[in-house]
């Protein structure tokens, strides 16, 4: 049995550190300002420098991940010997789980021998993030990218995610939520409580007056939906507000004992639809 290549694309939030050290492949996505593209593989702005220049009033805009670097890059994996298994950004938000799926079956025809299996996680930030971290827990317990694979089918939907934004604007000029949720969120001050749903598309949950009473919610909110599910891990993400997503992380620590909580930002392609003060909570539990 080959070795094989656990791949994602660059929206699973993922620190870099983590990437480097399970050596995980990333497909990235891309995002536009002044006219300039940026993105991994090309040129980079770091998230704090992304996010200042929305502060200043830039408007980014995002592409979809390159099918011309998918192929060559799984073309070098499987050059190398590897087998590889792509982990992708929900279909539900982007066409990348179907540019990878149609480069990989180019390559299997191109390639003598190549097996590749694509799989939709339904998820992102660092709901995507989590699906990842288990399959590499899975690889790493000896089981095969086929029964990888399968879990993930059979799991994806017991990824919660639930976040806030500060500013509703993005999403509804990204087509992301309706104007009417964002204007009645915006005119009554009142924080809509988000997350993705079984498509993977994001959806409105419910409502609370003031941020920190939304981040509160945020942490109340796991009793609930863990039920059944033991709470071991627990990822973080942010759109350059570190202040919240660590009193969030050490609410969920206080409140239920837990200590592997990760936190990171929001990368930029995604962050160009959530904009400054998202804060995104991800774990396992009840389905969404």
């Amino acid at each position: 049995m080959k070795d094989f290549i656990i791949s994602t694309d660059s929206t699973a939030d993922l620190p870099q550190s983590y990437i480097k050290e399970n050596n995980i492949a990333l497909h990235p996505l891309y995002y536009i300002l002044d006219e300039k593209e940026y993105g991994f593989g090309i040129s980079e702005l770091s998230p704090k420098d992304f996010y200042e220049s929305m502060r200043n009033g830039k408007m980014p805009t995002t592409s979809s991940s390159n099918p011309e670097y998918i192929t060559k890059l799984m073309k070098k994996q499987v050059g190398r010997g590897y087998d590889i298994l792509h982990i992708s950004f929900s279909s539900g938000l982007s066409c990348s789980y179907n540019n990878a799926a149609v480069c990989a079956r180019n390559v299997m025809e191109e390639v003598p021998n190549a097996n590749i299996l694509v799989v939709d996680s339904l998820c992102a930030t660092v709901g995507q993030g989590l699906i990842v971290h288990r399959a590499v827990q899975l690889k790493k317990q000896g089981k095969t990218m086929e029964e990888i694979a399968e879990w993930i089918k059979e799991n994806r939907q017991h990824i919660v995610h639930q976040f806030i934004v500060d500013d509703l604007f993005h999403l509804v000029r990204g087509g992301r939520l309706s104007k009417s949720t964002a204007f009645f969120g915006t005119a009554l001050r009142i924080q809509p409580l988000l997350h993705l749903d079984h498509k993977g598309n994001i959806s409105n949950t419910g409502k609370v007056r003031g941020r920190k009473k939304a981040l509160n919610t945020l942490a109340d909110n796991i009793e609930e939906k863990i039920k059944g599910f033991e709470l071991d891990t627990v990822f973080i993400s942010h759109g350059d507000c570190i202040e919240d997503a660590i009193y969030l992380a050490d609410r969920i620590k206080n409140k239920y004992g837990i200590e592997n909580i990760m936190v990171n930002d929001i990368c930029p392609t995604i962050g160009a639809h959530t904009g400054l003060g998202t804060v995104v909570v991800s774990y396992f539990g009840n389905e969404r």
